[in-house]
């Protein structure tokens, strides 16, 4: 099991959650001292003698008060919500973890055409002093004129690695571990409605590749790995991007259109110790179905391609839990173990029915295909990987859309798991 993470902690959570997004409607005692004396004056309505004989002051002192209305406040409904959510999870490699994410939603300026921007920030250790701090962003500047995306992430994680290609065996693996930081931002210019135009640079520092002194596995996928490789390295890579996006939000998308297209040119020039070139596209669709925005059809496709000299964890994975900003936060091949199968050359493609249950909870069914290759003309039908399964969504800010997820998968290559996010798996 990937994942696990307390449910039980949902219940208490909506609560308060819920009542950060509502707010009292003033009454109208407040409304009317605030307004001018002739004004008020002009508002005044005889009351009628009670029926039952009674003074008045005390009809109105037994009188029950009025339940409070409550509803998004009306002069800021856009006010930012900083959400703090504990995690605690096991995994094998790992053992128990706990930390903590915060995702703040904010609107810049107060014009609702404006979609809303968020961000992500998790950090958690382990018992096995492994780490993991990641901050994601997007972010809309008011009237959208520019976009900006991206992570600046630090990890000290231990996985099963089993080498390179698009068969390898389910036996052969070797437990290793190694630091990684990340730095990608993506930096966008509005050229039209929902199409923005600009940069992407991206910068990955890998530490030194060791072998779990404890239970190494089998050294074979270890000794694949070149040992300058092993020894640690940097890619830093450059490039244009474009990106069509006019989805209604961001975190739970009903409607609309996203494609990510960008190219990396990275080199010694840009402080990179591989010269490559990395081509990525994203595309995704959205549409309710049956008339309604209770179930939603959501789609998306993805493509990582290279050229050049490209270092062994720079290569396109399959895996749940790859998530940052790579993928644009994209969890892929859910039920297939993270980066289980990895080659320079990758395609994948998923879909999911996401449908409205009852009060705060939505079901989901999803599945998808992948394959990975060193070349374009070696991929084959037969060397198509499956994964698919189901889950369950806890709608914990209601106001922003923003869902917490428990999905489980099955996929090809003896895989299964848990996993538990928060947001959207695309």
């Amino acid at each position: 099991m990937r994942f696990f993470y307390p449910l039980l902690a949902l219940s208490a959570l909506a609560a308060p959650a819920a009542q950060a997004q509502l707010t009292p409607e003033p009454t109208t005692s407040l409304l009317a001292s605030a307004a001018p004396a002739s004004e008020t004056a002009a508002t005044v309505v005889p009351t009628a003698p009670p029926e039952n004989g009674a003074p008045l002051g005390l009809n109105r002192a037994l009188a029950p008060a009025p339940a409070a209305k409550f509803k998004l406040t009306p002069d800021d409904p856009d006010k930012p919500s900083f959400i703090p959510v504990p995690i605690a999870f096991y995994q094998q490699e790992t053992g128990f973890a706990g930390g903590v994410a915060i995702l703040p939603v904010w609107r810049f300026g107060q014009d609702t055409a404006v979609r809303k921007s968020n961000a992500r920030l998790i950090a958690w250790i382990s018992q096995q002093k492994q780490t993991t701090v990641q901050l994601t962003h997007t972010i809309f500047t008011k009237e959208e004129k520019y976009f900006f995306s991206g992570e600046l992430s630090y990890y000290d994680l231990a996985f099963k690695y089993y080498g390179r290609g698009n068969d390898t065996d389910e036996d052969v693996k070797s437990n290793i571990q190694y630091p990684l930081w990340v730095f990608d931002q993506k930096a966008l210019v509005k050229v039209v409605p929902n199409l923005f135009v600009g940069v992407r640079y991206r910068l990955t520092d890998l530490g030194k590749v060791k072998l779990d002194d404890a239970d190494a596995g089998n050294p074979a996928p270890y000794n694949s790995i070149l040992a300058e490789q092993r020894a640690g390295y940097t890619t830093s890579g450059v490039g244009p991007a474009i990106l069509y996006d006019s989805r209604d939000n961001v975190l739970a998308t009903y409607r609309g259109n996203f494609v990510d297209a960008h190219m990396l040119f990275n080199g010694k020039g840009l402080g990179s110790d591989y010269s490559f070139t990395r081509y990525l596209v994203d595309a995704r669709h959205f549409t309710p179905l049956l008339g309604s925005n209770n179930t939603i059809l959501a789609m998306q496709f993805l493509g990582q391609y290279h050229t050049g000299n490209v270092p062994f964890r720079e290569w396109g994975g399959m895996g749940a839990t790859l998530g940052g900003s790579l993928y644009n936060n994209a969890y892929l091949m859910r039920g297939i173990y993270e980066a289980r199968f990895r080659d320079r050359q990758f395609t994948t493609a998923q879909a999911e029915i996401r449908q409205k249950l009852f009060w705060r909870f939505d079901g989901v069914l999803f599945g998808a295909v992948g394959e990975v290759a060193p070349n374009l003309d070696d991929y084959t039908f037969d060397g198509l990987k499956y994964a698919g399964g189901a889950g369950v969504r806890f709608r914990f800010n209601r106001r922003d859309r923003l869902n917490i997820r428990l999905d489980y998968g099955v996929g090809s290559g003896g895989n299964s798991g848990i996993i538990f996010a928060v947001g959207e798996a695309f």
